[in-house]
């Protein structure tokens, strides 16, 4: 089925008065993308659009001069209900916990804290286990509730954008109501700097403009015409006759019919499509739960395996074989991960801030270091935002780019005749400048050639001016020359201007033409000289205009743009562009920063509706360039991306955004111009606006994902070992060789503080020439797997021959001195690895000095670590022995095993590493 998201389609159904169809919505928590209507009236032969004033009244049972009667409104606010957006019913607060407490890692956690709590009140076990476990499971919890929290703030943000109170006409009385209490069929008035509190449809209106960048995110004021449409618009953008929920009044006044309210409007339909939109799980988070999954699998396993044992084959008491139970739990659960992710996490959304990019959701971090598709928006993140001449034309020259050379007379003049017929001013340094952004370009470019509006109309005083408006699509204005006599200039659209000449339009067609193939806005200039005073009818006296030229407008790339879209291109990140601008302006920007190459294709929101997902989905890879989009364009577009297993960040700054970012993997949103709606909705925002900014944000957010990986090899090394170990030891009858506490000790102590300062290490070099990581790669890509295989081999092999050693060969059989220095090693040997893990490179100098906080922390660990084994009430709290002089030097050896065995290893696979990349290498030279 073809999916008919685009404007034309969907408003062939129309607010009839009475009669409600009910569309079924899908809530694509899968790929599937969400129909935009909902509850919306039965179909009527012609589009709003299309209606007269009359028969748009007559549809609507009301009255174009005297609106609906009280009853008639108190009777469709029944129907409708109040115009106001509503929230998707939220689970309550024990449901949220429960289900974060629902993974497997938990339960397992849970099952610990449980059972440790009863055996410390069934015999004369601590509390110890039960409290630290206990903590890590609330803290895990409270950040999951505040991330969720976070979220729920854009539909309240989008709630806040609807306006108070409205001027009506009722009875053929104009009243104040409040914005909730209007319906369909009112007839609503409306005047400069009035927010528009329902969607309408103009029936009068006078030199009107609306801001509608909420909904479309193109900042530059639309002119609006209460004249019906001879055919049906194909996006909102189009749509000159309707006003929306949300959109401003910039100049001009109206009266409209409102069509829709509340959860019917276009920005009720975004707030839908909020409600609906379900934030994706973090690649990381998912391959997290899959970690969990395993060591859970492990654990359960054997902790029923080891329990089994105990009690069949060593005669074991039920509290006995619940202790190793609990023991196997605690070493099969990396205790503190959770908390290293989440501060590692924490200190990238540090830097990143330094770097101009706020995180709002903690996990976001990660998932933006591992983005391979960015949709960024034009204006503002790609563009300057800011309307610039670049180009211009005086009558009889060539075509001039603005560069520093000195004007010549002839130019000067037309610079002078344009900057005259302006009424924008700029100010002071940080005060904002005042004006339409096109003729602020005007003013701008002024002053680029050290001309000041104010000085010319010192010269050339204003006598009269004919404003602007969108049926003239002209301005003019009469001045007073410095000889006496008068100059009328006019500026506006080529195609409006009556010039005399009879060489302009073949000449100017031409240049129209150069300027409008580079995507520029092209206007003209001209002027008329009056010997006296034309009068107060002067404007129709512009019957001789003599042509004075053309200038070029654009909103500019940022001159950094192209640089880091070359830089995502190096590290195998694709840029998109999504806008509501128009194609042939979408696509030159995009071929001039470098984001549609040859062979690849930029289309319309419409050509999109035309596309099924599935059609969507399978020539997404070959599209660069969205324009005209609507808000269910964008999630299309962020779904069929993800149906190729891309992890895709979206850039947005209007309430129109605020769904795809939140659908996105990372929505980022603009800090600058951005709404607060696409400000909650998103992940981060960018204090700057820049897409620059978000390489930076990626190179972050690489450091941050191998950090932790770093963490998960160090963790999950010793986890494994202690598993293995504790079943062998049970297998060959030795009981448990390692107490809860101790395995505590070793698994929060030991490996967690320095754990926590891995969080710090710097970018690995030539982080942002890697290809990103697949979406559904495992946690143990990259050599991770053989790494983390090799350094729990060498861990089990070394604490059970020490704990042999020590209890068969250097005592008569004292579990408790084999116990202390399998406690030793291992505590002490897997911090000493750290340095090894900690670089990808060659163990030098710099590993030991870079990240000092690290060292410190691990010389601090270590003298915990031998006052527990050397201070007597310690050494009885722990369950650990005094060690002779022969114990101590064999445990002082044996720790530098690991990281010797670990940084050949290391070695040998980037040896192998590098002689694979080589060869292909030269394959790929050879095809």
């Amino acid at each position: 089925m073809v999916r008919s998201n685009n404007y034309a389609l969907q408003h062939k159904i129309l607010q009839a008065p009475h009669h409600y169809v009910t569309v079924i919505k899908s809530k694509y928590e899968d790929n599937s993308t969400p129909e935009r209507i909902e509850h919306m009236p039965t179909p009527t032969t012609k589009d709003l659009t299309l209606l007269t004033p009359s028969d748009l009244a007559a549809d609507f049972d009301t009255d174009l001069t005297t609106g609906l009667t009280t009853n008639a409104a108190a009777k469709r606010r029944q129907e409708d209900g109040p115009n106001q957006l509503t929230a998707a019913k939220k689970p309550s607060l024990w449901r949220q916990i429960g289900h974060h407490l629902s993974d497997i890692t938990s339960l397992i956690l849970l099952f610990a804290v449980a059972l440790s709590a009863y055996l410390a009140l069934t015999t004369d076990s601590d509390w110890t286990k039960t409290i630290v476990i206990g903590s890590i499971v609330i803290l895990n919890v409270a950040i999951a509730l505040y991330q969720e929290h976070s979220a729920e703030k854009a539909l309240a943000a989008l709630k806040a954008m609807t306006v108070q109170t409205v001027t009506v006409v009722r009875e053929g009385k104009t009243q104040t109501i409040a914005a909730a209490d209007l319906v369909r069929g009112d007839l609503m008035l409306l005047k400069a700097g009035d927010a528009v509190a329902a969607d309408a449809r103009l029936i009068h209106s006078q030199d009107l403009e609306t801001d509608e960048a909420v909904l479309t995110g193109e900042s530059s004021a639309v002119a609006k015409s209460a004249a019906p449409l001879t055919e049906v618009p194909d996006d909102l953008g189009d749509a000159v006759n309707r006003l929306f929920s949300g959109t401003a009044i910039t100049s001009g006044k109206a009266s409209a019919i409102v069509t829709a309210t509340g959860m019917q409007t276009e920005l009720g339909k975004i707030a839908s499509l909020l409600n609906q939109t379900q934030k994706q799980a973090t690649p990381l988070a998912k391959r997290l739960n899959a970690l969990g999954k395993r060591l859970s699998l492990v654990a359960i396993l054997g902790g029923a395996l080891t329990m089994l044992l105990s009690m069949l084959y060593h005669q074991e008491t039920l509290t006995e074989s619940l202790m190793l139970g609990v023991s196997l739990a605690i070493a099969a659960v990396p205790e503190t991960l959770p908390v290293i992710v989440t501060l590692s996490l924490a200190h990238g959304v540090q830097k990143m801030a330094k770097r101009h990019a706020i995180i709002r959701q903690v996990t976001a971090v990660e998932t933006i270091g591992n983005v391979n598709v960015i949709a960024s928006d034009k204006t503002g993140t790609l563009t300057q935002n800011q309307m610039t001449v670049t180009h211009f034309w005086p009558f009889r020259e060539a075509l001039q780019k603005v560069t520093d050379q000195p004007l010549s007379t002839n130019q000067q003049q037309f610079l002078t005749y344009l900057g005259l017929a302006t009424n924008a001013r700029l100010t002071k340094q940080g005060e904002p400048d005042i004006g339409d952004a096109t003729e602020l370009a005007i003013v701008r470019l002024l002053a680029h050639y050290g001309l000041n509006r104010d000085d010319l109309e010192t010269r050339y005083p204003r006598i009269a001016e004919s404003p602007f408006s969108s049926d003239k699509k002209t301005m003019a204005t009469l001045h007073k020359t410095p000889d006496g006599h008068f100059l009328a200039i006019i500026k506006g659209a080529a195609d409006r201007i009556a010039f005399s000449n009879d060489h302009w339009h073949e000449e100017a067609t031409a240049i129209h033409d150069q300027m409008t193939a580079q995507a520029l806005r092209v206007l003209a200039a001209g002027y008329q000289q009056f010997e006296n005073d034309p009068g107060a009818d002067w404007e129709t006296q512009l019957t001789a205009v003599q042509p004075s030229g053309l200038i070029g407008l654009i909103d500019p790339p940022r001159p950094e743009v192209p640089a880091a879209i070359q830089a995502a291109k190096d590290a195998g990140i694709i840029t998109v562009m999504i806008t509501g601008d128009h194609l042939v302006t979408a696509t030159a920007i995009a071929k001039d920063i470098g984001i549609l190459d040859h062979g690849q294709r930029a289309i319309t929101g419409h050509d999109l509706s035309q596309m099924s997902d599935e059609a969507l989905a399978a020539d997404i890879l070959q599209i660069r360039v969205f324009a005209r989009t609507t808000p269910t364009d964008k999630i299309r577009i962020v779904k069929a991306w993800q149906q190729q297993q891309a992890v895709v960040a979206m850039t947005g700054d209007g309430v129109n955004d605020a769904p795809a970012l939140k659908a996105a993997d990372a929505g980022i949103a603009m800090g600058i111009t951005g709404t607060d709606v696409a400000k909650n909705a998103a992940d981060m925002v960018l204090t700057d606006d820049n897409f620059a900014t978000i390489i930076d944000a990626v190179a972050q957010g690489r450091t941050v994902y191998q950090n932790i990986l770093k963490a998960v090899e160090f963790l999950i090394s010793v986890n494994f070992a202690q598993i293995f170990t504790m079943l062998i030891a049970v297998l060959v009858g030795w009981g448990a060789i390692m107490t809860p506490e101790q395995l505590l000790i070793v698994n929060v102590l030991a490996d967690g503080i320095p754990g926590f300062f891995l969080s710090r290490e710097l970018a690995e070099p030539g982080i942002m020439r890697l290809k990103p990581i697949p979406k559904k790669a495992s946690i143990f890509t990259s050599g991770l797997g053989k790494r983390v295989a090799v350094r729990t081999t060498t861990y089990v092999g070394l604490i059970l021959g020490v704990y042999a050693l020590g209890r068969f060969g250097l005592s008569a059989n004292q579990p408790i001195v084999g116990m202390t220095m399998l406690f030793l090693t291992l505590a002490i040997g897997s911090m000493l690895d750290i340095f090894p893990i900690k670089t990808r490179g060659r163990l030098n100098r710099a590993a030991f000095t870079v990240n000092p906080i690290l060292t410190g922390s691990l010389l601090g660990t270590i003298t915990l670590i031998l006052l527990l084994a050397t201070v007597a009430p310690l050494q009885q709290v722990f369950r650990l022995a005094p060690l002779n002089l022969g114990q101590w030097l064999i445990v002082l050896a044996v720790i530098w095993l690991p990281m010797l065995v670990v940084e050949g290893y290391k070695r040998r696979q980037h040896r192998d590493e590098l002689a694979a990349w080589q060869q292909s290498e030269l394959i790929g030279g050879a095809e």
